[in-house]
C-alpha cells in the first residue's frame, strides 16, 4: 500500500490539492470574484508584493548565509512561486477573502511561467556561476493551474449555488478535514524512498534552514500587511494579502527544483518550508487578526 502512495505521490498531491481548492469554492458565488474586479486594487498590491518585494528579500537574506550554492538557488525558487492552494486554505480558515487569494493565486500562477525562468536563471548564475534551459510548458502549466484550482474553485461554487444547504454543512467538518489531508500527503512526500520521489532530509537541514525559512515566512506576512495598512485596506482583504505573500506554492518549487532542474538539494529548502509555514502563517496571521480586530477595528464581526 506505502509503495503504491509513493509511486503516485505527485498525483496524490494533486487530486487532495484539488479537493481543497473545491471544498474552498463551496464558501463562495460568482459576486466574490466580481468584487474583485470592480475594485482591483488589492489584487495589485498582492501581486506586487509577491512578484517583486519578495524574490529581493530572499535573494538579501541569500547574501547573509553560507548555505551551499544549490539550497541558496532552491531558496529563490521558493520566493519566486506564488502563493497556491495552501495559502487559499488559510485564508479560509482564517475567514479571509478566498475570492481575493485564489485570484491571487490564478493570476501570478499565469505570470510565473515567464518571471520564474529568467530569475531562476539568474540565481544560477549568481550563486552557482552557470545557467540552465528552464521551460515551464505554457500549455502544461495552465493545465496544472486549471486542473488544481479554477475548475475545483469553480465546481465548489456550482455545488454552492444549486445547494447552499449542502455547503454551509460541509464548511465546519472542512475546517478541520483539510488541514490533516494537506499534513498526511506531505508527510508522504517527505518519508517516501528518494527513488520513489522523497526527499531525504537530515536534521540538521530541517533545523539550518527551517529558522530562516521561519524568518522568510514571517518578513513576507509583516511585508504583505505593512502593504496592506498603507493603502487602507479593509482587514479581511489585508489578512489574505499577508497569507499571500507569506505563504509560497511548495509544489511548483519542487516542479522546477527537481522536475526541471533534476537536484535534490535544490529541493530540499522548499521540503523544509512546507513542513513549517502551513502552521507558522496559520498562527502569525491568526495572531495578527485577532490584534487588529480588538484594537483597530472593535466593530469588525470575527
Amino acid at each position: 500500500m506505502l509503495d503504491l502512495l509513493f509511486e503516485h505521490i505527485n498525483l496524490l498531491i494533486d487530486v487532495v490539492l484539488a479537493f481543497i481548492t473545491m471544498s474552498l469554492g463551496l464558501n463562495l458565488s460568482r459576486k466574490d470574484f466580481s468584487n474583485i474586479i470592480s475594485f482591483p486594487k488589492t489584487l495589485f498590491l498582492g501581486l506586487v508584493a509577491q512578484m517583486v518585494f519578495l524574490p529581493i528579500i530572499a535573494f538579501f537574506f541569500m547574501l547573509m548565509t553560507d548555505f551551499s550554492p544549490e539550497v541558496k538557488v532552491g531558496f529563490i525558487i521558493i520566493s519566486l512561486c506564488p502563493g497556491g492552494v495552501t495559502s487559499n486554505l488559510v485564508s479560509f480558515l482564517l475567514k479571509g477573502n478566498v475570492a481575493l487569494s485564489i485570484s491571487l493565486t490564478v493570476v501570478n500562477g499565469i505570470l510565473c511561467m515567464f518571471t520564474v525562468p529568467i530569475f531562476v536563471n539568474a540565481a544560477l548564475n549568481y550563486f552557482i556561476h552557470q545557467t540552465a534551459s528552464i521551460e515551464l510548458p505554457v500549455l502544461n502549466t495552465m493545465l496544472h493551474i486549471a486542473m488544481v484550482t479554477i475548475i475545483p474553485a469553480s465546481i465548489g461554487v456550482l455545488i454552492r449555488r444549486k445547494s447552499q444547504d449542502f455547503a454551509d454543512k460541509l464548511i465546519p467538518y472542512l475546517r478541520y478535514l483539510l488541514p490533516v489531508l494537506l499534513l498526511i500527503i506531505f508527510s508522504i512526500k517527505i518519508f517516501a524512498p528518494a527513488e520513489k520521489g522523497g526527499i531525504q532530509l537530515t536534521g540538521d537541514e530541517i533545523w539550518n534552514q527551517g529558522l530562516i525559512l521561519l524568518l522568510f515566512n514571517f518578513t513576507g506576512m509583516f511585508l504583505g500587511f505593512i502593504l496592506g495598512a498603507l493603502f487602507k485596506t479593509n482587514i479581511r482583504d489585508n489578512i489574505t494579502i499577508m497569507v499571500e505573500v507569506g505563504l509560497q506554492n511548495t509544489a511548483l518549487a519542487l516542479l522546477v527544483a527537481g522536475n526541471i532542474l533534476n537536484n535534490n538539494n535544490m529541493q530540499k529548502p522548499a521540503m523544509v518550508y512546507a513542513i513549517f509555514t502551513f502552521f507558522s502563517t496559520l498562527i502569525f496571521a491568526w495572531i495578527i487578526k485577532t490584534i487588529s480586530i480588538t484594537y483597530f477595528a472593535p466593530k469588525v464581526k470575527t
